[in-house]
């Protein structure tokens, strides 16, 4: 076997699937392989796609796999499953790549492997897709579950799951907005620059960007140069998405106040918040994990944030050094399924099931009658979630109101700007869709008053 080299970016990309079908984290574990490669940024970004892509489309990628294979795909091994996912990847949704380079380089890399035995049913079956692509029976638009699953890429349980939540047009919408690739944002450091100097840097160096329509800090980045972004070392951005960046603004958080963070890791919101109140808040940040604590760390440092305190504990028990009633804002940005972030993380449709989020409510509703313990009287609680789900979003908080009659829900901020009307449900609540506000990911938030 001649072992293929870190300078191949195919190999690369199949190294990181097969680690993400381990149960690593897919971004994650392609940092680490591309810190380890000798690959230069064309090859980069080439593996991001690959990783990114397969795993997005899987569920494409095997409906069409499954025309041509004599045999069902979960039968053969691990390693041929994956191999026929990067060809097929490669000839049905990257038109720069030959067709005979996405077979040729597929079965090279098998022999290179030492699995010589499996090169004929991996050259048969992607010649055979190649020839074949255009008779793939994919189903209409109108048959919404099959169109869901097999062209859209949902696991069964998720398509369900939309279909329960929306009407047939606006689910087939929100299938298609999960299986592209989610653009690129970043919230501009309020602490060190400003966003119009920001993208100045960005344009002076080859990069096309424009103003996020809802987050006053928020940049998309519509095409990368070739260069890094400017201004990582220095800290003037956090890579974060514009829903995401919303949910700090909800809290109306104030200088001079006391802040939780309640689940923070890694620390976007945190850092968000401390960008808002210009440093001049107490804030206190809380992760179980100690490794997660301390990304926090490194990113306040990192952005300036000077008034930041990180703590390790689990935030479903009391802890001491938390004094009940003692803070005026409180955020609970509650660990949760992900689904509305599938784009960024793809791995999560096929290691998650429905009862996964009614495990997660329940932790949700835990967390969250902890937390209500620490806001003063008067104070806020914010509620946020990276899902659609109703059971980790509605239902969490009416189930929360019932059983503590000293919280309502508060109605989210007036001073908010009138266009961020279309990001709010009819309950005061904020609930964002790829499909419907401007390719920025699901998320759901509630604002809860604890009364005086």
């Amino acid at each position: 076997m001649i072992r293929p080299s870190q300078q191949d970016a195919r190999y690369v990309a199949y190294i990181v699937l097969l680690r993400v079908a381990d149960g690593a984290y897919s971004d994650l574990a392609l940092d680490s392989e591309l810190k380890r490669s000798a690959l230069d940024q064309r090859d980069r970004r080439f593996v991001t796609e690959l990783v990114y892509g397969v795993l997005r489309l899987r569920g494409r990628i095997d409906f069409a796999l499954g025309c041509f294979c004599n045999q069902p795909l979960p039968r053969l091994q691990s390693e041929v499953q994956w191999l026929l996912r990067l060809g097929a990847y490669q000839l049905l949704e990257m038109d720069r790549v030959p067709a005979h380079a996405a077979v040729d380089a597929t079965v090279e890399l098998a022999r290179k492997l030492g699995l010589a035995s499996l090169t004929g049913i991996l050259n048969g079956v992607l010649r055979a897709l190649d020839r074949g692509r255009d008779e793939i029976p994919w189903p209409q638009p109108q048959q919404i579950r099959p169109y869901l699953e097999r062209v859209c890429s949902l696991p069964t349980w998720l398509a369900k799951e939309v279909m329960r939540l929306l009407p047939n047009q606006q689910a087939r919408a929100l299938g298609e907005a999960l299986a592209q690739p989610a653009r690129q944002s970043v919230r501009v450091n309020t602490l060190k620059t400003d966003r119009d100097s920001f993208l100045d840097l960005l344009c002076a160096a080859g990069h096309e960007a424009r103003r996020c329509t809802f987050a006053p800090e928020g940049v998309v980045l519509e095409r990368r140069g070739e260069q890094r972004l400017q201004g990582d070392e220095e800290g003037l951005y956090q890579v974060q998405d514009e829903a995401s960046m919303l949910i700090a603004h909800l809290l109306d958080a104030q200088p001079g106040q006391r802040i939780l963070d309640a689940c923070a890791a890694p620390g976007g919101k945190t850092t968000h918040l401390a960008a808002l109140t210009a440093n001049q808040a107490e804030i206190v940040a809380v992760d179980k994990s100690p490794q997660r604590v301390e990304l926090i760390e490194q990113g306040a440092r990192r952005l300036g944030c000077n008034r930041i305190s990180a703590h390790v504990w689990d935030m479903t028990l009391a802890a001491d050094f938390l004094i009940p009633e003692s803070f005026d804002r409180v955020l609970l940005d509650a660990p949760c399924s992900g689904i509305g972030v599938l784009r960024r993380n793809p791995e999560g449709r096929w290691n998650k099931t429905a009862a996964d989020l009614r495990q997660l409510a329940a932790l949700q509703q835990r967390l969250l009658a902890q937390t209500a313990t620490l806001v003063r009287p008067g104070g806020l609680l914010l509620y946020s979630v990276c899902s659609f789900s109703h059971i980790e979003s509605n239902d969490v908080i009416d189930s929360f109101i019932a059983e503590h009659p000293n919280f309502t829900l508060d109605p989210l901020p007036a001073q908010l700007p009138a266009h961020w009307a279309s990001v709010f449900a009819p309950a005061g609540t904020l609930r964002t869709y790829p499909h419907c506000h401007e390719g920025m990911d699901a998320f759901f938030a509630a604002r809860l008053r604890r009364r005086a």
